[in-house]
């Protein structure tokens, strides 16, 4: 079979302006970049505002192992697979980061036959939006640095005498807002900054501090790009962003700086949503990459609002698995957006299970180990238990859940067949097996089916898992209960106190974001399948003010990835004609 690259350039692709017209887009609301990708003016939801919504899909998945199960590739072959039986349907998904891409993940268009393209694009700039986001949170660091140093080194009254402007007596020891990269760079999470250059009699650098990086991705700009519900909100919620705190510990703000309107302005663009295509056509909205963890984890509101307009069905993807996207989507995002999901689709492999049975070490960039795909029925019964947590963690949210079995070459029909029937004994509303990445929409075909009748068949009861109006820590412990079948969460003196804080300056109200591992239901990486019994520790709490969230750092997670021995970006090249290799 070819390469996911391979077929992406193989792929003859509708000019971006023809796929607009077939959606119904004016012709006024379309901004090409280039021939195959364009920008869509937000406008274009004012015209459509008559239209009924369609249902949304939510596409998450079962624990993922650090190769990923095919997520991706079944949101975009559940959307051509819809298709294929007659019905409109449009993708909605995350731009990636380059950070991954040129890691050990590599790209996120999906892959095989089941794919966004041109893949290049999509993974690599696309439109400009995350470094229009890097710029910006830059911005407000360089904007947050220079107040210092001029109140510093003037003092605070003959600054406010000079400029006009109300001293923010900003403390150096309490600069929250930490620059950003787009990119993974392990030497840049701690860092000093303002340092004095050699011999110079007095220091022109600014004050001299602790500071970090992030990932671009992580940047709490990222987050509010995907929460927001037009350009005005975002320039409000830009507005609310805290990113120091004075020597009294009230707040700093984007807009006491005065640097959140210039940071809007930078993000003017990066608002509107870009529309794409898979390989049969269909059209896929790109927008906005929150990191799963330190964020909720999902594509765009405003993009989800146009696509609904649009089609009978929209598909979009959650990060990770459904303890972490799929809970940050109900909790966090349809608060924002007011859409709660139809139908979610669950997807899970065979090897992705025997995984989960703890026979096996998994470490990424390594070879799989033999018995995770070769028939082995005991480790698949060990590790079925960890599909049942992720049915009944849908079911808890009160919707519909279709589990779609990602099928592998290696894959034999017994052992998908046993896990066909598994699923619906599990308490599964449907199960299809999923051949997308092969097949491209055909194979498909038979997910889509099942989603459409259980959208038939049932109406969605949609709840909460906890209430907002509940404290802080009463919010984290339901998270860990309800959310991980933990026995209760453990909160260190550090984020008590931040805990406090927060509460007494009124953001106890907000929703919670649990930054922790991916690889597990736990906050350790180690406990595969379904662990009970376990406590999660917060070792900080943190505050986004205009994304409109707290969340809390558990375990050892961060939010600036490091590279392997062994990264990506070292098979990734150009021949001589120019063309990209080895992306994948």
């Amino acid at each position: 079979m070819k390469s996911d690259i391979e077929i992406s350039r193989d792929a003859k692709l509708m000019p971006v302006t023809e796929l607009a017209d077939q959606l119904g887009l004016q012709t006024e609301h379309v901004e090409p970049y280039g021939h195959y990708k364009a920008k869509i003016s937000l406008a274009a939801g004012k015209d459509l505002a008559h239209k009924p919504d369609g249902r949304m899909v939510l596409v998450t998945a079962t624990t993922p192992t650090p190769f990923g199960e095919g997520k991706t590739v079944n949101t975009i072959g559940i959307t051509m697979g819809l298709n294929k039986i007659g019905r409109n349907a449009i993708s909605c998904i995350r731009q990636p980061s380059m950070g991954p891409v040129f890691g050990i993940k590599g790209g996120a268009a999906g892959g095989g036959y089941a794919q966004v393209v041109p893949m290049e694009d999509f993974n690599l700039h696309l439109t400009g939006d995350i470094h229009a986001i890097t710029s910006a949170h830059n911005l407000g660091s360089a904007a947050l640095d220079t107040r210092v140093f001029h109140e510093e080194r003037e003092g605070y009254e003959a600054f406010e005498q000079r400029t006009g402007l109300k001293a923010l007596r900003i403390d150096p020891a309490r600069i929250v807002w930490r620059r950003v990269v787009d990119h993974n760079d392990r030497a840049l999470r701690q860092i000093t900054v303002g340092q004095k250059t050699c011999g110079a009699s007095t220091n022109e650098n600014g004050i001299p501090r602790p500071e970090g990086f992030d990932i671009t991705v992580a940047s709490e700009l990222m987050a509010i790009l995907a929460l927001a519900t037009s350009l005005q909100d975002m320039r409000a919620r830009f507005g609310k962003v805290i990113m120091a705190y004075n020597h009294d510990g009230e707040p700093v703000t984007a807009e006491d700086l005065q640097v959140a309107g210039a940071m809007a302005a930078i993000m003017k663009e990066a608002i509107k949503p870009t529309l794409m295509q898979n390989l049969e056509g269909g059209a896929c909205f790109v927008h906005a990459g929150p990191f799963a963890n330190i964020a909720h984890g999902n594509s765009s509101i405003v993009a989800d609002q146009l696509a609904l307009k649009l089609a009978d069905y929209v598909v979009t993807e959650a990060g990770f698995g459904s303890d972490m996207g799929l809970e940050k989507y109900c909790n966090i995002k349809v608060r924002a957006g007011g859409k709660s999901p139809d139908v979610v689709a669950l997807v899970c492999s065979l090897r992705g299970l025997k995984s989960h049975s703890g026979d096996f070490q998994v470490v990424a960039g390594r070879k799989l180990d033999r018995g995770m795909i070769d028939p082995n029925l005991p480790a698949l019964e060990k590790g079925i238990s960890n599909l049942r947590f992720h049915i009944n963690n849908v079911k808890k949210y009160g919707l519909p859940c279709v589990v779609a079995i990602n099928r592998f070459p290696e894959d034999t029909l017994d052992e998908l067949g046993w896990l066909l029937e598994k699923a619906k004994e599990l308490g599964a509303d449907g199960a299809a097996i999923s051949e997308g990445f092969a097949h491209g929409g055909e194979g498909c075909m038979a997910v889509a089916n099942e989603i459409e009748r259980v959208c038939n068949a049932q109406k969605p009861y949609f709840q909460y898992l906890y209430n907002c109006e509940d404290t802080i820590t009463t919010k984290l412990n339901d998270l860990v209960v309800k959310g991980y079948g933990g026995s209760k969460v453990v909160i260190s003196e550090q984020a008590k106190a931040q805990i406090a804080e927060l509460e007494a300056k009124g953001y106890d109200h907000l929703p919670v974001c649990m930054a922790k591992t991916q690889l597990s239901i736990s906050h350790d990486p180690n406990l595969k399948g379904e662990p009970t019994g376990f406590e999660v520790p917060v070792r900080e709490v943190r505050l986004s003010a205009g994304a409109g969230f707290v969340y809390a750092l558990c375990g050892s997670v961060m939010t600036m990835p490091g590279l392997g021995s062994l990264p990506g970006y070292m098979q990734i090249d150009i021949d001589e004609d120019g063309n990209i290799i080895n992306l994948s």
